[in-house]
């Protein structure tokens, strides 16, 4: 089989790594460069679990292949905290009660932090839509939705 070398920044870190043309990203991530964090779900792009932020935009990574990416900057769920510890998104979502189970919350967390860098103070249908791409088998959503909303209401206090 052959090996495309390929180079990502992943987390603010250039990661190389070697993998066939059909290597798929969520696969990349979790077994090549170890970063467990994204989960695989339904693996056909329906659930967003495996949603990770490309270049800023929220993609499917069980739906993108690796060497497509080669050159761009990945950031999963174990990047989006900063040094001062928790993204404003993860604290909103603990404090919220915005996960259960867990296993929806990569995507969810990913997903939200795109939505608030475009859209910082949505409504609550925007919200809703912003998140309708994300399944969650556990909360029911109300915990989620008021997660965007406490998360929006923390970024505007720290700008």
């Amino acid at each position: 089989m052959k090996l495309h070398e390929i180079t990502l920044v992943v987390n603010g870190v250039a990661r190389r790594t070697s993998v066939p043309a059909r290597r798929l990203l969520s696969d990349c991530l979790r077994h090549d460069l170890g970063l467990t964090g994204t989960h695989v779900g339904c693996e056909h792009g329906v659930c967003g679990c495996c949603t990770v932020l490309l270049d800023g935009e929220p993609v499917r990574s069980c739906l993108t292949f690796a060497v497509s990416v080669d050159g761009q900057e990945v950031t999963t769920v174990e990047g989006l905290a900063g040094a001062g510890g928790l993204s404003p998104v993860q604290r909103a979502f603990a404090e919220c009660h915005g996960l259960q189970c867990g296993f929806c919350t990569p995507g969810f967390l990913c997903t939200v932090t795109a939505l608030l860098r475009e859209n910082p103070a949505p409504t609550a249908d925007e919200v809703l839509e912003g998140i309708s791409g994300n399944l969650c088998r556990c909360t029911g959503y109300q915990n989620i939705a008021k997660a965007v909303h406490r998360a929006a209401e923390l970024i505007a206090e720290e700008s």
